[in-house]
């Protein structure tokens, strides 16, 4: 991120640590970590964090020693600041490369290729400071784009580990402003301490992308588990009903009843069935076809879905037959009975479909102590079929 020219060696005697070998070899150890995290989880993000701590450490490199040749020293340090700015630069990426695949054009890199020669070949004329402060403020500048893109990410999705990337980030590109605008010199004994901090920042850094990491998986995995549960949804919602009318199908009936009995008997509320019978239905469907049935049926099975309460149950129970599991006793069952076949022979619906379509029913309560619900469906249907014959 800086550096030091050949006149710029410590004083002799000195035991302090290369502040540039301590960011630099920092910088790879966290670029090794993300590489393991690769291995397991691969995600285009963390490749571009990767490619970005590797840059930092390269960046520290050049400048980590002195130069005989001044000029190869300039261009040394234009080379770790250059490097510094794409380290900036990667760390934006890959916050766009956590929502979406990056879109990167050949023209970036044309718009890189002046500041390459600025900072590359500039210093070895003029010397090392014509690029240190506008270095570091460019690379202030990358870094605060690489935080705000990072902190962005909370409002994708809630990752405590994005918060503690931007944060430290944000501190980077304060000490590079600090650097840049307040030191605007590479000496040694002034850069010591913002590099020395900047390594700590470092550290916090990769923690926060290890966290975010892990937190990307489990929100993965979060996302993954909802599309399975929704599926699950979707497919019992399949098997329990019936796919021509919409209706619960005879498997559902045979999934609830035995907990519907055990309801009834505890709670001591009244249950009744009600048998439902399309009239003239074999005639529809010998003289009209089965396009023309089906659609009768549809129609009838949506005017019950729309006269039955949602605490009852509507099942097909067979070719034109329905059954209705109602919570009254058998007089209101009778009477709700009733109404469905004065509603259904008012229904303006009814005009579409083809003459002498109606409903026959026939009802029965369930005693507390049923036990076989099968003898009192065969009842309600031989009731139906006295209503059928009645009406004739």
């Amino acid at each position: 991120m800086d550096g030091v020219t050949s006149a710029q060696a410590l004083a002799p005697g000195s035991t302090v640590i290369n502040p540039h070998i301590l960011a630099g070899c920092t910088a790879l150890v966290v670029a090794v970590m993300l590489l393991l995290v690769y291995v397991y989880r691969r995600r285009l993000f963390i490749l571009w964090w990767m490619g970005a701590w590797f840059l930092i450490a390269a960046s520290m490199a050049p400048v980590s020693r002195s130069y005989a040749n001044p000029k190869i020293g300039g261009m040394a340090y234009g080379l770790s600041q250059f490097l510094g700015v794409l380290s900036s630069l990667a760390f934006v990426v890959a916050a766009d490369a956590y929502r979406q695949k990056p879109q990167l054009k050949r023209s970036y890199g044309l718009l890189l290729l002046p500041v390459a020669i600025y900072f590359i070949f500039l210093p070895v004329a003029l010397g090392p400071r014509i690029v240190f402060p506008l270095g570091h403020l460019l690379i202030a500048g990358g870094m605060g784009a690489a935080a705000g893109a990072h902190l962005l990410l909370l409002r994708q999705a809630r990752l405590l580990g994005a918060t503690i990337v931007g944060i430290a980030l944000l501190a980077i590109s304060a000490i590079n402003v600090y650097m840049g605008a307040v030191i605007g010199d590479p000496v040694q004994a002034a850069v010591t301490p913002p590099l020395v901090t900047m390594t700590v920042v470092f550290l916090v850094g990769a923690l926060g992308q290890q966290l975010m990491a892990f937190e990307d998986m489990t929100y993965e995995l979060r996302r993954t588990n909802a599309r399975l549960e929704s599926a699950q949804s979707d497919l019992r919602q399949l098997v329990i009903t019936d796919p021509l009318t919409g209706t619960r199908n005879r498997r559902f009936f045979h999934e609830i009843i035995g907990r519907e009995l055990q309801r009834h008997r505890r709670y001591r509320t009244p249950l009744s069935i009600v048998f439902i019978d399309i009239d003239r239905f074999k005639a529809i469907n010998d003289t009209l076809g089965h396009e023309t049935g089906d659609n009768v049926l549809r129609e009838v099975a949506a005017f019950l879905l729309r006269n039955i309460r949602e605490a009852d149950y509507v099942f097909r129970w067979g070719g034109d037959e329905f059954l209705v599991l109602i919570s009254c006793n058998e007089q209101e069952a009778v009477r709700r009975a009733t109404d469905l076949q004065a509603a259904f022979a008012a229904s303006p619906k009814l005009a579409d479909l083809p003459p002498g379509v109606a409903l026959s029913v026939g009802c029965v309560e369930i005693p507390m102590d049923a036990e076989d619900i099968l003898p009192l469906i065969q009842i309600a249907d031989e009731r139906m079929y006295d209503d059928k014959n009645s009406r004739r």
